[in-house]
């Protein structure tokens, strides 16, 4: 079993499938055709194609600054997603669900070796899912989980991936210590991350330091002003990542905060809207390569927020199987 000093791959339970699970005559769900990762079936996880973990933290985004709540994404999530028809578009037949990280046991002060630590964590969680040719969809959490997810993915390849990214923050600071304001940063230093690409930012969140380093790191990087003044500057901006990246390996990141009144851990009345995220998200599954789904920084406070957080990421990941499937299987 996988676990580390801080945190612990927590596989589902008898308790949270009945939490998880809904059922209703003359239907049938999801969740009552996907795989429940169990310590008994120690290989027959490998042969799904699909891979969902959830990650219950926010201490990357509070030692960044920002709000905490990220830890309850996936669990406003999971329900909703288990709930949903099993039809000729999404069976469930592909996909595994891993459970959850989550900290061995609360602590007081938090701290960069947190993060350091469930790094080592999810970066081996992904490794061994990226081994047997799988692809890791990982819900919730701060965004300093995109190091991790990038480094294990790289290393199961054996060379650097690209990895695109729609977010009003770059989150490429200086390497001051991991947190949520940095893993690109990392990724691209020690040489996991070959080019990045990041759309949307918000010109007045980036402060200047991660715009030059953004152009140290050759990155090819695009406004969310530019949108507002010409609209058809969305599609286009990621039908040129499309393009340029067809045949390359590419990890998919999608900030919560990107859309406008999710509530997420640097809230925005200014961004995207849920259907713009479900077009990048649906035309980034069609790359060749996709390698892996991020989806962070959703931070619901309450039963109005868990409800849009759990409809939003149940219909970003939905979208990303069902187009992989059209296009790859």
């Amino acid at each position: 079993m996988l676990e580390s000093t801080f945190f612990k791959l927590q596989l589902p339970d008898e308790t949270h499938l009945k939490r998880w699970l809904t059922e209703r005559d003359g239907e049938i769900r999801i969740g009552q055709n996907v795989l429940f990762r169990s310590s008994e079936e120690v290989d027959s996880w490998k042969e799904k194609r699909f891979h969902i973990l959830g990650v219950k933290e926010d201490i990357g985004p509070r030692l960044n600054g920002g709000k905490g709540g990220s830890e309850a994404a996936f669990e406003a999530f999971i329900s909703r997603f288990l709930g949903v028809q099993s039809n000729k578009f999404l069976t469930g037949n592909s996909i595994c669900i891993h459970g959850f990280i989550d900290l061995r046991e609360p602590v007081d002060t938090i701290s960069y070796l947190h993060v350091d630590d469930l790094d080592y964590l999810l970066s081996a969680w992904v490794k061994e899912v990226v081994d047997c040719g799988g692809i890791p969809i990982v819900i919730g959490g701060g965004h300093n989980n995109a190091y991790p997810i990038i480094k294990g993915v790289s290393e199961s390849l054996g060379l650097a991936i690209s990895v695109v990214n729609l977010d009003p923050h770059a989150d490429t600071r200086a390497m001051e210590g991991r947190h949520s304001g940095n893993p690109f940063s990392y990724a691209y230093e020690y040489g996991f991350l070959g080019h990045y690409s990041v759309l949307g930012l918000h010109e007045s969140y980036n402060n200047q330091f991660i715009l030059d380093h953004l152009e140290e790191m050759k990155a090819f990087f695009t406004f969310y002003e530019s949108w507002l003044e010409k609209s058809f500057k969305f599609q286009a901006d990621i039908d040129k990542v499309y393009d340029s990246h067809f045949q390359t390996v590419m990890g998919v990141e999608l900030d919560m905060d990107a859309i406008a009144y999710m509530p997420s851990s640097a809230f925005t009345p200014s961004g995207i809207t849920v259907d713009q995220a479900r077009i990048y998200v649906r035309k980034m599954a069609s790359l060749e390569k996709v390698s892996y789904l991020h989806l962070p920084e959703a931070a619901p406070k309450n039963e109005a927020d868990e409800l849009i957080v759990g409809k939003t990421l149940t219909y970003l990941v939905t979208d990303f199987v069902k187009e992989y499937h059209k296009h790859h299987l």
